[in-house]
């Protein structure tokens, strides 16, 4: 498909309505759930992953697949179990009939791909995936494979049970742009939702975006003008997350052990730019920055003792940053 606009500023409005109504469609079977729905797209038009914290049944893996039909990608589950091994989800090599090697690819080659509670798989197993996240590729006996392209991996883990899980690493949450915290719908939402499911019946969402649309348009949002004050926010904001460092916010030095790195900062960037352009902006402001920061730090600072004791999430230290 050849997307045709006569300047950038058409083809960002084009995205705009291309962007409600894809809401629009994942309305249709999502009861609730538009602040998640909103940052699932944000990283994905920012052509990185996300990382989904939230307990069962809250209907994670229905909005994902919901999402993928709207845009025409391709869509694969991986249950993540103790035994789940790294050809599992890469794929393998088979002898064929004429005694050649062939390469069967594994379910990572698809758009959009849901590990489902990354944190019940051993830490070799979750490697290999944080490892064709960031590479884009799989390497087999020295022929490397390229993933699709669009690429968007959705992890979730299971905030509850701790036994029988591999958590991961904070160097590994790292490669995720975003850290999304699922909660429980409103009382009306899970009125709405029973409604809506007890009878078997569920509305298919229409196509609204294309494959190539999606390329087009995160291409797009890569040639977006940001100013240098909003470049220097975001990277001040990572800055004094740092404990005893000379920009240290106080509350950092007091209550955490560990700051965000530089990735945070590119992190707050590219989203602030997607986040405002899906809202209609030509150019991201601070409060784009500020609108994608709890999802953005949130797996980046590692709190202490001091803030158990005293009942100080980490939610409240980000409030705390934000207002310096």
């Amino acid at each position: 498909m050849e997307l045709n606009f006569k300047n950038d500023v058409e083809a960002i409005d084009a995205l705009v309505k291309k962007y409600a109504e894809l809401k629009t469609e994942v309305r249709k079977v999502i009861v609730g759930q538009d602040k998640i729905v909103e940052d699932i797209l944000v990283a994905m038009f920012s052509r990185s992953h996300a990382l989904l914290i939230g307990v069962p049944g809250l209907a994670k893996t229905l909005m994902i697949t919901t999402i993928a039909k709207a845009v025409n990608l391709t869509f694969n589950r991986v249950q993540f179990t103790p035994d789940l091994m790294p050809s599992d989800i890469m794929g393998t090599e088979i002898l064929d009939e004429h005694k050649n090697f062939k390469f069967i690819k594994g379910p990572i080659f698809a758009n959009i791909v849901l590990a489902d509670e990354i944190n019940r798989t051993p830490p070799k197993t979750q490697s290999a995936l944080l490892e064709a996240m960031q590479e884009r590729s799989v390497s087999m006996n020295g022929v490397t494979y390229k993933l699709p392209d669009p690429f968007f991996v959705l992890a979730t883990q299971n905030p509850i049970e701790q036994e029988g899980t591999y958590p991961l690493p904070e160097a590994q949450q790292d490669r995720f742009m975003f850290n999304i915290h699922l909660d429980y719908p409103t009382f009306n939402e899970e009125v709405d939702i029973v409604k809506s499911t007890i009878h078997g019946k569920m509305e298919e969402p229409r196509q609204v975006l294309s494959v190539d649309e999606i390329i087009f348009y995160q291409k797009l949002l890569e040639k977006v003008p940001i100013a240098d004050n909003v470049y220097q926010y975001a990277v001040n904001l990572a800055t004094i997350t740092r404990p005893n460092t000379e920009k240290a916010h106080p509350w950092t030095s007091q209550y955490l052990t560990w700051g965000a790195g530089p990735r945070a900062s590119q992190f707050l960037i590219i989203g602030a730019r997607t986040h405002a352009i899906l809202h209609g902006k030509y150019s991201p402001d601070i409060e784009d920055v500020k609108s994608v920061a709890h999802n953005i730090l949130r797996h980046r600072v590692i709190k202490n003792y001091k803030a158990e004791a005293e009942g100080i999430s980490v939610s409240d230290i980000i409030n705390e940053l934000l207002k310096a």
